[in-house]
């Protein structure tokens, strides 16, 4: 799976790019369950909200098989491989819940400030790819992005411990509000299979989800194998330090996973 020309320049100019419908509705109905019985566990590698609903549940891919086919999916791993010009390695696999009535805020941060103060990375050569797995609406909590932020590079940012369960650096409202005025805001919302990229250093957050409507998404964090983090802090689930190449499976692997899976529940 291979960009187009135009593909990749909105990338560079915009800092972001949306896929509709790159997993088929048989391929995400298999990665929603495992993700519903994953935030079922009791495991150290779920993070919840103050009030107990999951937030985050990390490394899925390392014990699960749906997503460890999904972490090493050519529809995701080649159009980074295509960005950056060489192989990659999985540095964070999550899948965030943003539960319903319950999911609570992502306040605005870009992810390669988290990479560079707490792992050690050196360069904003890594990405995350984000995989619908329920149908992002305007009103469950999208993901918000300032367009063109990521030109601004890395920002100075405080280190967030109070406002949710999970810490974050996060920046503050007048440089926010600096860069809605340069870019504005887009809230991309789509069916579930579809694939949201954007830049390590895009500005982004997202709102509490009050709906009824749960909003399941897959975050791959691709990052270039010559870009391994140097001094990692946090934990070997939430920062691999496995920097061998991601090879890809074939691209029916999750659709005949998926067909298994089925065939043994029936």
């Amino acid at each position: 799976m291979r960009l187009s020309e135009d593909q990749v320049r909105q990338f560079r100019e915009e800092g972001w790019l949306f896929l509709p419908e790159t997993f088929s509705a048989e391929e995400v109905a298999v990665l929603r369950e495992e993700a519903e019985a994953i935030y079922a566990a009791n495991r150290p590698e779920i993070w919840r909200e103050k009030s107990g609903a999951p937030r985050t549940a990390f490394a899925a891919h390392t014990y699960n098989e749906a997503f460890r086919l999904l972490g090493a999916h050519p529809r995701l791993v080649e159009p980074i491989e295509q960005l950056f010009g060489e192989q990659l390695y999985m540095h964070q696999f999550k899948i965030n819940a943003k539960a319903a009535f319950t999911g609570d805020v992502w306040q605005w941060h870009q992810d390669y400030g988290t990479w560079l103060r707490d792992d050690g990375m050196p360069e904003p050569r890594a990405m995350n790819i984000a995989v619908f797995l329920d149908e992002v609406m305007p009103i469950n909590g999208p993901l918000m992005l300032i367009p063109r932020s990521q030109a601004h590079g890395n920002l100075d940012a405080s280190h967030d411990l109070g406002t949710t369960s999970y810490p974050l650096w996060t920046l503050d409202d007048a440089v926010v509000t600096k860069l809605v005025q340069e870019g504005g805001i887009v809230a991309p919302t789509g069916k579930p299979g579809g694939v949201l990229m954007f830049h390590g250093n895009l500005v982004h957050g997202s709102a509490p989800n009050i709906t009824p409507y749960p909003r399941k998404i897959v975050y791959l964090t691709l990052n270039a194998v010559s870009n391994h983090i140097r001094k990692p802090t946090r934990p070997e689930w939430i920062a691999h330090t496995d920097f061998a190449p991601i090879q890809p499976v074939p691209d029916d692997a999750l659709t005949q996973y998926a067909r298994r899976y089925k065939q043994a529940a029936e």
